[in-house]
């Protein structure tokens, strides 16, 4: 074996020893575990000082889905004023469930379980919708995929009414089949999902004993 050879059996085992030692050292990460900062502090407050949250500055809860100056900001933060127990975050985890659960309460033509959640102008609208379709004779075959866009697009507060408003821009993904009296497919594929833009509008007043945002508009 010539020295070349040697050398590098030599150089390749000192790093396989090095790794070994790092890996002793600092661990292994799996993608699980929690970064220094996220990990729970010990310690008197000066340790602390350096994690905490200013006093007075931005509202990470609003501003990670709006623009800090915006009017929809304010209007955010007076609704967190009025009921302070409302956070932007669970609010749109909950618009996200009232999509799929209205949107497919509609698709399958059953409302009467979504009353408590829609406004009486879109709860008419959608029942007119269901007996037009009921009348001539079609029916739908739906099943939700899942939503692959939700975003925050407006919101308003009127101090006076104490009512919040909220608009959400929703990009679901869905399969619908539409057949007629007869059972022939007259829209969509069976298997095939097609994605829906919607725009909707929730309003509630806030700090009121009825917990529910009702939808007020829709659109695209």
């Amino acid at each position: 074996m010539n020295s070349p050879i040697i050398q590098l059996l030599v150089l390749a085992g000192i790093a396989v020893f090095l790794i070994l030692r790092l890996k002793n050292v600092l661990g292994t990460r799996d993608g699980f575990e929690p970064t220094e900062r996220q990990k729970p502090l010990s310690g008197n407050a000066s340790h602390r000082r350096d994690f905490e949250v200013i006093e007075g500055g931005p509202d990470l809860d609003i501003t990670d889905h709006v623009p800090e100056d915006s009017e929809a900001a304010a209007a955010l933060a007076e609704m967190k004023r009025a009921e302070p127990s409302f956070e932007v975050g669970p609010f749109l985890q909950g618009a996200r469930g009232a999509y799929e659960m209205i949107l497919m309460g509609f698709e399958r033509g059953q409302l009467d379980d979504l009353v408590p959640f829609l406004d009486e102008e879109v709860y008419n609208t959608f029942s007119e919708v269901v007996d037009q379709r009921q009348e001539q004779g079609l029916s739908i075959e739906s099943e939700f995929v899942g939503i692959r866009e939700l975003a925050l697009v407006d919101a308003s507060f009127d101090a006076e009414t104490r009512k919040g408003t909220v608009t959400v821009r929703f990009v679901g993904e869905l399969i619908s089949v539409v057949r007629n009296k007869d059972g022939e497919i007259v829209e969509g594929k069976p298997g095939k999902s097609e994605r829906q833009k919607d725009v909707w509008t929730f309003e509630r007043i806030m700090d009121a004993d009825d917990p529910n945002w009702r939808l007020v508009a829709t659109g695209e």
